[in-house]
């Protein structure tokens, strides 16, 4: 089953967007909120940001991720001063010498699927039908970027004082991960980043596709179902190939700000047919396992663990999580650039500190069909 690819970005979209975006943001990638109320001020009359399918990326194309460092608690708690990407960007324009041809969403998850639409805005260029995660992730190195051998600088970010740091010769992306991550938490717990410049040759083999016109679809179902009185939870679980893995009552949540990032875990108590049963969500900014009472493990990544509110599928992020609150958790099965063995290492529940926890893929259509999803050549 293929979905209907975006050309072009409109005011139109963005509700559809931040809705889908948050629900494949899996707790993280900063709010959309904000960064939807900057975009519609500038698309309400009219405007539009061209959409560039991957495979139509020409060969020389200089293509920019770009995205939000930090913890989500911090993106919520901050406001940005609004021109931390471009800067950025122009950062590491005047240090390389390159001009960006086009825009790209290092994750698709959250705020982030939104932050290279503002810098499109900003400087005229076009955003690719893509990104790096499929999902979001918390650290640099687990992009489909840097697994399949892209050099992550180099790359730069900024803060909301207009603070620029650029980064080159870096050739871990991990490293990079620890040297960004200091320096964000010391301008105040969230940046702005650009880079690298990827090639479009370069961006066709590593990208995951499709998914920003995957998130605008997404949330477009759950606005459909909510629009004529159906299951917006039911609709987002079809369209996204997921499974519903439990519907529940929050009752408790500890979660804290430790090295840049929103640690914790939730405890859920079952409703419905999951009635008499115990559940908990572990997270670091993204949710990374679902464990019942008995230790199983229902879900981990890099498959996707959505919390949706259980009336309405409205996507809830590990910062705003709170006690009493109903809700259903969806598992989405991963893309397949995040799930082959080379990914594996670095996004898998090894990865985030989870030795004796195998990964047992869930079956579904977005690892592979819907969003038009292709392996590295």
């Amino acid at each position: 089953m293929a979905i209907e690819q975006l050309r072009s970005l409109t005011y139109e979209h963005l509700e559809a967007l931040a809705i889908g975006a948050g629900i494949l943001g899996t707790g993280g990638g900063g709010s959309p909120y904000m960064n939807k109320i900057y975009v519609a001020e500038i698309l309400r009359n009219g405007g539009e940001v061209p959409i560039v399918p991957v495979a139509e990326l020409p060969d020389d194309a200089v293509v920019t991720p770009c995205g939000g460092v930090g913890a989500p608690t911090v993106s919520i708690e901050r406001l940005k001063e609004g021109q931390e990407f471009l800067r950025a960007l122009r950062a590491l324009e005047q240090y390389t010498g390159r001009n960006a041809t086009h825009m790209i969403s290092g994750e698709i998850g959250g705020g982030n699927s939104i932050s290279p639409i503002i810098v499109a805005l900003q400087a005229g260029l076009p955003v690719v039908d893509g990104d790096g995660m499929g999902r979001a992730f918390p650290e640099l190195q687990m992009d489909t970027f840097s697994i399949y051998g892209v050099k992550p600088t180099p790359n730069a970010i900024s803060d909301v004082r207009g603070h620029v740091v650029v980064y080159d010769h870096i050739d871990d992306a991990h490293d990079l991960e620890r040297y960004i991550r200091t320096v964000t938490v010391q301008m105040g717990g969230g940046t702005g980043m650009t880079g690298p410049m990827i090639s479009g040759d370069e961006v066709r083999r590593t990208a995951v596709r499709g998914t920003l016109s995957f998130a605008v679809r997404l949330g477009e179902a759950v606005l459909a179902a909510r629009a004529v009185h159906h299951n917006p939870v039911e609709a987002a679980a079809e369209m996204s190939g997921g499974h519903l893995l439990l519907t529940g009552k929050i009752t408790d949540v500890d979660r804290r700000f430790v090295a840049g990032f929103a640690r914790g875990r939730l405890e859920l108590e079952g409703m419905g047919d999951f009635t008499g049963h115990r559940y908990s969500i572990d997270f670091q900014n993204e949710n990374l396992i679902v464990t019942d009472e008995a230790g199983e493990v229902l879900c981990s990544v890099p498959d996707l663990i959505c919390i949706v509110d259980a009336e309405t599928a409205e996507p809830i992020s590990t910062e705003t999580l709170r006690y009493g609150l109903r809700v259903a958790v969806l598992g989405i099965p991963a893309p397949h650039l995040i799930a082959t063995p080379e990914a594996l290492d670095v996004v898998g529940p090894a990865a985030f500190g989870y030795p004796d926890v195998t990964y047992h893929p869930l079956e579904g259509v977005y690892g592979g069909k819907l969003a038009n999803l292709v392996s590295p050549s």
